[in-house]
């Protein structure tokens, strides 16, 4: 709703505008309603003259007062002159979603500083988090050498292998799963689990032969018709997706097929969610599933910035640029080129073309760096449409469709917090084993360890209660918004699975000591409109101040500056401009606003 109106408004009261494009949006809909409560109010005062000596049978319109016009047009003047504000200063070349995500980054970087500031572990946290979500490079001494890698031409997309499976399947040959196993019996149950969410990816693993992501995908293919739709060959499908795996590596402990698998299912679920069960083609759904099906391949268990510190031969062919989102593409694509493995074959050129741009786009995505950016669309789309077209999802043109799909993967590569806790753990100890193994790496090499590849002193517990609070819950409560209420069970779990690993932090004889506080300690953004921007005031200030020590030095320089507003009452409508939830900080205090619903 609007940010300081006294009128009534047609969005639930807990419904709260953080970004800036819907919350210009939100201040011109309080304008418009009052500007007609005004006119409506000179109306019934016309009426009212007209009617003195001939006063009507029936009832009484109420008494008309000044002071009602009055206050609605101060406040309509308000929300005008703010906005026009709003409109001013922006820089035009900056899109709506990049405008929320500056700001959301903004507010994210206070309280990391705030979390870096209570406990070793909590800097280890609050640096993991900066350099994996906000693309917040550090510099580094590069190694001068690079890791040994085999040499070949820069054009060759490294990684892929002929595999031992027979590539010449023919559809007699295809097990009725996708995968030989002696245990079809239980797989088969076990994959019966397909479109619910927190499928045993674990499960199915055992009981097809390490083949999971070939046995769930495939069966995803079969339960939407996608082979028919698509005249998929089925041996074509199965011969792919065994390839596809085989280029995934089992010595991986979390980026591997069951990653992969995990990831397609969820996608998979999303798609089928009451929301969004008819919005999207059948081309679309397939680019989903695809995508996320490859959107892992040949991952070597580092991160982008150990490449790019390595000087590794990927870093250099993608420039440091989403080094291996880029490479999952190429093999992914390059992998259709494999004998009997075009499982697009069928497909119109205008299908493949759309197709490979929508799935290039969703793998991109998947970029952490690009974490707040994703975020900040999708949290502007949310607030847009509840202060716009009847809170109606209109999803009718390619940025508005991708941006949606794109957000759908990324939550599902961020899903394992809204998983049964036993299925979530184990994502937890895969997760901190590979970071552990690139930490191993980077102390053999003389490399300074990353945030939370230090297995001597990172925290597991803090980890994740900190990777929920700043990153997970605040990317699937405004995904929840969306899609309200399909998601509510899943954002549910995420909330008990943080509170399971927060109790399992030691606390410290000091913190003993201190009385449990009430609630969540999770990051909540601030949503005073004004806090976002005190920074970048007191930033200009500061550079006026030395400015104007200089002019001061310099009678020749003359500073050309706005006035500050010294109105008491422009103060105390400017003051009124907060919304949201109460947001506390790392010491209990209450601060700000709350970020989302």
């Amino acid at each position: 709703m609007s940010r300081n109106s006294s009128v009534a408004s047609d969005l639930h009261g807990e419904d709260m505008i953080v970004t800036p494009f819907a919350q210009v949006l939100a201040s011109l809909r309080t304008v418009r309603r009052n500007v007609a409560a005004i006119a409506h109010l000179q109306g019934l005062r016309a009426a009212k003259q007209a009617s003195i000596g001939s006063p009507s049978a029936g009832s009484q319109p109420p008494p008309l007062t000044e002071d009602t016009g009055q206050k609605l047009a101060l406040e309509t003047l308000d929300e005008l002159d703010w906005c026009l504000d709003q409109l001013e200063t922006l820089q035009t070349r900056h899109s709506v979603g990049e405008m929320a995500s500056n700001k959301f980054k903004r507010m994210l970087n206070r309280e990391l500083t705030h979390l870096s500031e209570t406990s070793r572990s909590g800097t280890q946290v609050s640096e993991y988090i900066s350099r994996t979500f906000l693309d917040q490079q550090t510099e580094v001494e590069l190694l001068r050498g690079t890791l040994t890698e085999p040499p070949r031409p820069m054009s060759q997309i490294s990684g892929l292998h002929e595999l031992p499976h027979n590539a010449s399947l023919s559809t007699a040959t295809i097990p009725r799963l996708g995968v030989q196993t002696d245990q079809e019996g239980q797989l088969a149950k076990e994959l019966e689990d397909t479109d619910k969410w927190g499928l045993d990816v674990f499960k199915v693993a055992e009981l097809s032969g390490n083949r999971p992501l070939t046995a769930v995908v495939f069966s995803i293919f079969q339960k939407r018709d996608l082979l028919k739709t698509f005249q998929i060959p089925v041996d074509t499908l199965v011969t792919y997706l065994l390839t596809l795996e085989g280029h995934y590596h089992a010595d991986v402990a979390y980026h591997n097929s069951l990653h992969a698998t995990d990831v397609a299912q969820s996608t998979h679920v999303m798609l089928a969610m009451p929301a969004l069960e008819a919005v999207f083609t059948d081309l679309e759904v397939l680019a989903a599933i695809f995508a996320s099906a490859i959107h892992d391949v040949d991952h070597p268990g580092v991160s982008n910035q150990f490449l790019i510190n390595t000087n590794s031969e990927l870093a250099l062919m993608y420039n440091d640029t989403s080094v291996l989102e880029n490479h999952h593409l190429a093999v992914g694509f390059k992998l259709l080129q494999a004998d009997n493995c075009n499982i697009f074959q069928n497909l119109s050129t205008k299908q493949w073309l759309s197709l490979r741009r929508m799935v290039i786009d969703m793998v991109l995505a998947t970029d952490m760096s690009k974490h707040m950016n994703l975020l900040a669309d999708l949290k502007t789309m949310v607030e847009t449409k509840k202060v716009t077209s009847l809170g109606v999802l209109l999803l009718d043109n390619y940025s508005d469709r991708i941006q949606v799909l794109q957000n759908l993967v990324h939550c599902a590569d961020l899903s394992n917090p809204t998983k049964p806790l036993p299925l979530y753990r184990q994502w937890t100890d895969r997760i901190m084993a590979e970071f552990f193994q690139q930490g191993d790496r980077e102390r053999e090499a003389g490399m300074d360890i990353s945030p939370m590849c230090d297995k001597h002193t990172a925290s597991v517990e803090k980890s994740q209660v900190g990777f929920i609070d700043y990153i997970a819950h605040p990317l699937w409560e405004t995904w929840a918004d969306l899609v309200h209420p399909d998601a509510q069970d899943l954002l549910d779990t995420l909330e008990d699975n943080r509170e399971w690993y927060q109790s399992k932090i030691p606390r410290s004889p000091v913190d003993a000591t201190i009385p449990e506080q009430g609630g969540h300690d999770r990051f909540q953004f601030e949503l005073t409109l004004e806090e976002a921007e005190e920074e970048e005031e007191e930033e200009e200030e500061e550079g006026e101040s030395v400015l104007a020590q200089e002019a001061s030095e310099s009678p020749d320089t003359e500073l050309l500056s706005p006035e500050a507003s010294t109105d008491p009452e422009a103060l105390c409508l400017d003051n009124q401009r907060t919304m949201g939830k109460p947001c506390v900080d790392h010491e209990g205090n209450v601060t700000a606003e709350s970020f989302g619903t």
